[in-house]
């Protein structure tokens, strides 16, 4: 099957790492389309996934755009869009990964009169978007796609009272290599000393710096916590959101807590970070889509505490794989930390559960062959 997938990013998000996995079985065949430049487009060469960035003109539509700079923007991608047709008429399909590669892959898909498949990444919410931008992708969604993924059943639920088509949607879960969680680059000592936390209690928060990501609440729960239990936030502001960073360099001075947590930027090495962790706490404060960071650290064996909304729900089961906090409750937090802190021997056989189950629901190989079941009744119904 021959497979166009297409997605705006050049920097390798949640949705992009699922890309990646999701185009291996297909590329010998298949052809990555980018609408801007960066490392993702290494990673995809790195794994000989054919790869081209069709443009370098940025798609200037946020979460929060109206509908007349939608217009002007779609005005301004023309030539994109007839780029894009052009490549979908040498491929079966068109497999959209993103919200703005969607309004493009829909048009061409018209263009070129090949099917549409969008995954969606995405809570369709008003706490992550504008009115109008929910009624773009639920329109283009029903009007051209033939099939919508969603990672969760909490996304699927969100298009659907979004206006979304019912019978367009499946879930399928986002799969990982589990091979790769069982055998970290580094041992948790070599990564202990080097960060100079070997005698600490180590929470780590992996994600870019956000605001709806909630590192602030983390750092607040610390001053609840011993001196002894220290964090690690690993990941950088993203998309223009680098005044929250120095908000959160603010927060933790203004605390007195700088020997207590450490901002590592991007890291390449997660898995023995994640692997060298105590706890890994995940503190959205709005509905998280599928929650990547939980499930990675389910496979490296470390306890895990998420926020109780969104995708969360699916993944942890409270006092059997993990633990769930309300949405902005500092205090509820620093109760899980303390607690894993002071029973260790509690939290170990919920992260062992919490891996055995993962490695078994998110296997990537199993999740591959649900979404080429999919897109093969796609590309026969048409």
């Amino acid at each position: 099957m021959k497979i166009l997938f297409l997605d705006q990013s050049g920097k390798p998000g949640g949705a992009e790492l699922c890309l990646l996995d999701i185009a291996k079985p297909y590329r010998e065949s298949c052809l990555v389309g980018m609408f801007a430049d960066g490392e993702f487009r290494k990673l995809l060469e790195r794994d000989r996934i054919p790869v081209e960035v069709l443009s370098d003109a940025p798609i200037d539509v946020q979460k929060e755009s109206g509908l007349i700079q939608g217009i002007s923007q779609m005005i301004r991608q023309l030539p994109l869009i007839l780029k894009v047709s052009s490549y979908a008429k040498n491929h079966n399909l068109i497999y959209t990964n993103t919200q703005k590669s969607l309004v493009i892959g829909a048009i061409a898909s018209l263009l070129s009169r090949r099917p549409l498949v969008y995954h969606l990444h995405d809570i369709l919410s008003v706490e992550h978007f504008s009115r109008i931008n929910r009624w773009i992708a639920v329109t283009l969604a029903n009007r051209f796609a033939s099939l919508v993924i969603a990672n969760s059943e909490s996304s699927r639920t969100a298009f659907i009272e979004a206006g979304g088509r019912v019978e367009l949607v499946s879930v399928v879960y986002n799969g990982f290599d589990i091979e790769q969680y069982r055998s970290p680059l580094r041992s948790v000592p070599q990564v202990r000393q080097a960060l100079g936390v070997e005698q600490k209690f180590v929470v780590g928060h992996f994600s870019r710096l956000s605001p709806w990501k909630g590192q602030h609440i983390l750092i607040q729960a610390l001053t609840q916590c011993s001196d002894d239990v220290v964090a690690l936030f690993v990941g950088d502001a993203l998309f223009g959101e680098q005044d929250y960073a120095q908000q959160l360099r603010n927060q933790v001075n203004e605390l007195k807590l700088g020997d207590r947590v450490k901002f590592l930027g991007f890291q390449s090495d997660i898995i023995s970070l994640m692997t060298a962790c105590d706890l890994v706490a995940h503190t959205s404060t709005a509905p998280e889509p599928f929650g990547r960071v939980i499930v990675e650290a389910m496979l490296c064996g470390t306890p895990v505490v998420a926020t109780a909304a969104g995708g969360a729900i699916e993944l942890v089961q409270p006092a059997q794989t993990g633990w769930l906090t309300p949405p902005n409750d500092v205090p509820a937090l620093a109760t899980v930390i303390n607690y894993c802190h002071a029973h260790p021997e509690q939290a170990k056989p919920i992260a062992q559960a919490a891996q055995l189950q993962a490695r078994q629901r998110f296997n990537l190989e199993g999740v591959n062959r649900q979404i080429h079941e999919l897109l093969e009744k796609v590309r026969n119904e048409e």
